[in-house]
């Protein structure tokens, strides 16, 4: 997925540290052994480890803030607009990371606040007094303070390691709180108020073909919601209702949201990727459901058939269950496959705009998007080759991408090409940094494929 990394002096130090942590503590752990005489050792290497960890990530932030500096010279020298400087530093910072784009512009936001404006947290993280989880609180709870106020809460926190060090999660969070409160009162409340402008409902998925939707909502909208699901759950038990709590409060949030008591009642498109001999011959081949991933055979059938009500046997697996409905409008669209290997085969268009055949087409493929280590939806469908200098609108040429990650790969400096092999090999996008690092990102097995 990505180059070898440059070797240079510190680099080979590092690794050489590397190579050292291996020895720590090796062997087989012998947990029905006497009881270990080194024991107090251990523990304090555990310590110790956790403390590298936090100061590894304090050099990290200073070296995210350096390499931040100087793409940002580099780029008005270039002359890039104000507003376009810092294009594409974060998905940078991510990748060298093994992290999405989002994860690495969260990183570099934290570098900028803890070099320039918190130098108090930086120096404890690098003592190993806190982590770099600790670092982001105090950096997120003094956001909203000038940075005058912001570099007082530093010093009267971070000033003291021992102190801070000692302080949970909960217990930082609300010291931070009560301080930016008797500082700036006002700056605490309009926080609150755009803290509400960006409420949001998300989906994503959870183990065992489950889902988490998440509503982030203004605190008296959140607990009205959830005090008129439980009130729901607990009249309905009261009346003889066998559900468990959360099972009633979980589908009365269903009902209530689509407007149906049972499955098949609305007209709701589900994209499903299966092979036909999934569908049709019974076969164990799993099925893509995109926006989530892989699902069990059976249950891509029973979702095909309308089932969408399942027991559960015995033995713990999933049985389909007679739910009586046959409201369900099922579509078919046939996607070809190469033979050789089962792997989705190209479309093409003259257009400059992805079609929707097409886009469904790479969004089946693709799954999410591209860029490595992101995995978040796909927004945008973009040309791997630019249509202004000569490419396509094909399958090949176009490759599913989010927002964020299309906007950072058009800054100056990054280039991506499509890096094939033989006729049915995966879909693979090699992309280039401005520091010259490549990532490679292939496309996702699909159902049916035969990996070699």
């Amino acid at each position: 997925m990505f180059d070898k990394p440059r070797v240079v002096a510190q680099d080979a130090s590092i690794r050489i540290w590397m190579e050292e942590l291996a020895k720590v503590a090796a062997g087989p752990a012998e947990a029905d052994g006497p009881a270990c005489p080194a024991g107090p050792e251990l523990i304090d290497q555990i310590r110790a480890l956790e403390e590298l960890k936090a100061a590894a990530s304090a050099a990290q932030a200073r070296a995210a803030a350096l390499v931040d500096s100087a793409v940002r010279r580099s780029q008005a020298d270039a002359g890039v607009q104000k507003e376009q400087l810092g294009k594409g530093i974060g998905a940078q910072i991510g990748f060298a990371r093994r992290e999405s784009p989002h994860r690495g512009t969260q990183l570099l936001g934290l570098a900028r606040i803890l070099t320039k404006e918190m130098p108090k947290t930086l120096q404890a993280l690098s003592g190993g007094f806190i982590s770099e989880w600790r670092a982001t609180i105090l950096a997120r709870e003094t956001a909203c303070l000038t940075l005058a106020d912001r570099q007082r809460i530093d010093d009267m926190l971070a000033g003291n390691p021992a102190e801070l060090e000692a302080l949970g999660d909960r217990q930082l969070i609300a010291r931070i709180k009560g301080l930016a409160y008797g500082m700036d009162p006002a700056s605490v409340v309009n926080r609150a108020a755009k803290a509400e402008s960006e409420r949001f409902v998300s989906c994503r998925p959870a183990p065992d073909t489950m889902t988490y939707l998440t509503g982030l909502l203004p605190v008296a909208h959140g607990v009205e919601v959830f005090a008129t699901l439980a009130r729901e759950a607990d009249r309905l038990r009261a009346a003889g209702d066998s559900r468990g709590r959360g099972q009633i409060m979980a589908d009365t949030l269903v009902e209530r949201i689509t407007g149906r008591s049972k499955a098949g009642d609305v007209r709701v498109e589900v994209q499903l990727v299966m092979t036909d001999q999934t569908l049709l011959a019974g076969v164990a081949e799993p099925a893509v459901l995109p926006g989530y991933g892989v699902i069990p055979a059976q249950f891509a059938r029973d979702l095909v058939r309308g089932k969408l009500e399942a027991s559960v046997s015995n033995d713990g697996s999933r049985n389909s269950g007679s739910s009586g409905n046959t409201a369900t409008e099922v579509w078919l669209r046939r996607l070809f496959t190469a033979p050789s290997t089962g792997r989705l085969v190209d479309m093409d268009s003259k257009a400059r705009l992805v079609p929707a055949g097409l886009a469904r087409f790479i969004a089946a493929r693709d799954q999410n998007c591209r860029m490595p280590w992101c995995g978040a939806p796909i927004r945008h469908f973009d040309h791997i080759k630019p249509w202004h200098v000569g490419g396509t609108t094909t399958a090949n040429n176009v490759q599913g991408l989010c927002e964020a990650c299309n906007h950072a790969k058009e800054a100056p400096g990054w280039a991506c090409s499509v890096s094939n092999g033989e006729l049915g090999a995966a879909h693979t996008v090699e992309t280039v940094t401005p520091t010259g690092h490549r990532y490679r990102s292939a496309a996702p097995a699909s159902p049916g494929v035969r990996v070699a």
